[in-house]
């Protein structure tokens, strides 16, 4: 399995999966085709702001992951988000989310990393407590305008 940045011609393959994820229970919104097309555009981009990764071997990209650049006041230096971490069902667990972990653990070994995972998705959970994510006691609020 391969992990590299995603590229214009994989914005048609990444989108279908993100149709998928977002209506799946491993996330809360729906999304709608302008949010999809958004973020990948902006992934594939010299945006400072957000990358885009695609997981693929010879038959072809295997999922994809999207990652949010910020600071953390609270830790005082640079976060990384794992905004999507998206594995096609054919795929999963074989490992490829945990090497992806480790790829971006490594690439942003000075930085915070975080994520967010429905209470109901015990399989990614498992994946992210292995990986040393630990669970925080938030209560997220969002405002969109």
């Amino acid at each position: 399995m391969k992990i590299r940045i995603m590229e214009n011609g994989d914005c048609a393959t990444v989108t279908d999966m993100m149709r998928g994820f977002y209506a799946s229970d491993a996330v809360l919104t729906n999304g709608s085709d302008e949010i999809f097309s958004a973020d990948v555009s902006e992934c594939v981009s010299d945006s400072p702001y957000l990358e885009g990764y695609v997981f693929e071997n010879e038959d072809g990209i295997q999922g994809y992951s999207m990652c949010a650049k910020s600071f953390s006041t609270e830790f005082g230096r640079r976060c990384v988000w794992i905004e999507d971490l998206f594995v096609k069902e054919e795929y999963r667990g074989k490992g490829i989310g945990s090497q992806f972990l480790s790829y971006i653990s490594d690439k942003y070994s000075d930085c915070v990393i975080r994520l967010e995972a429905e209470a109901e998705n015990e399989r990614a959970i498992h994946v992210y407590k292995k990986a040393g994510f630990e669970l925080l006691p938030y209560t997220e609020m969002i405002k969109l305008q």
